[in-house]
């Protein structure tokens, strides 16, 4: 832990299409080397495929924008597991995930399972991991089923949080 002062948390500005911070931080993660123009145009890009497909499959979702808002609840972790070492031995112990990491790691998971894909242009491959997340399937959330399944076969060491 640091001892100077907390860092300030910093506010970002809406996008200008949707109004929405969330939409700002996602681009926000997905830029690389600071190139936010390439990033918009691959994120409203995806958008717009989910636009091309059929919403209703989506939990009644009508736009584009609630299906990603759907994807990214999906794929939140509520638990995951830190490493602590107690009497010489390293013990995963499972813990609450805070609600601005649950965010991040959601981001993450899913711009990482979308660069993996093979073959197309980005833009479809967001839109499709998009679209498996709304649905609850897709690499993305099994990454987190497979974060949930960690914490509870480490249930048993819980009692070492502190």
């Amino acid at each position: 832990m640091s001892r100077r002062r907390a860092a300030v948390k910093r506010t970002v500005l809406p996008d200008p299409i949707f109004g929405d911070e969330i939409v700002t931080k996602f681009i926000c993660t997905m830029m690389i080397d600071g190139k936010r123009s390439t990033a918009e145009r691959q994120f409203y890009g995806a958008l717009e495929i989910i636009k091309g497909k059929t919403p209703e499959k989506f939990d009644g979702c009508k736009s584009s924008l609630e299906v990603f808002k759907l994807a990214v609840e999906n794929v939140k972790p509520l638990l995951e597991v830190r490493s602590r070492r107690v009497g010489g031995a390293n013990y995963q112990i499972p813990v609450e995930v805070r609600p601005e990491r649950r965010q991040a790691l959601a981001f993450r998971w899913l711009i990482d399972f979308s660069r993996k894909k093979v073959g197309k242009s980005m833009m479809e491959r967001l839109a499709t991991e998009f679209m498996d997340a709304a649905l609850k399937k897709g690499a993305s959330v099994k990454k987190r089923e497979d974060v949930h399944k960690m914490a509870e076969a480490n249930k048993a060491f819980a009692h070492f949080r502190w």
